[in-house]
């Protein structure tokens, strides 16, 4: 299998971001679970199970940048990152470029914000 390379609005980060994004997104969803878990043991309001939806985002944002090999936040910016170490940015120069980018990193917010919601509504609606 080839390294992946720099396409706009479809790949922006490589190997070493790839796995940073999928340690959010465990931590994440790590996350989500210990919270509701506790809150339904709390017997907590409906309303305060709305929070799990915080991390549930985390994990979607994390996921989802993983499994495309997009950052969000690299597309925002203009960057993209294929060294061996995570953090390490290339400017992307060409503008049409860049805001494929920034619509492909909108499209990838927009998708965790609804699953974010989704799971929140489901910590809401769940007996706790």
């Amino acid at each position: 299998m080839s390294d992946p390379e720099y396409i706009p609005g479809v790949c922006n980060i490589g190997g070493a971001e790839v796995r940073l994004r999928i340690l959010v997104g465990w931590a994440g969803l790590i996350g989500a679970v210990a919270l509701w878990g506790c809150l339904a043991w709390a017997h907590s309001p409906p309303a305060v199970r709305l929070w799990v939806g915080g991390p549930a985002l985390m994990s979607a944002l994390g996921f989802l940048q993983a499994q495309r090999g997009f950052c969000v936040n690299y597309g925002l910016g203009g960057v993209s990152s294929f060294g061996r170490k995570a953090g390490e940015t290339t400017a992307v120069e060409d503008e049409d470029a860049r805001e494929m980018d920034r619509r492909a990193s909108w499209r990838i917010i927009g998708q965790s914000l609804l699953i974010a919601a989704v799971v929140a509504i489901l910590a809401y609606l769940l007996p706790g």
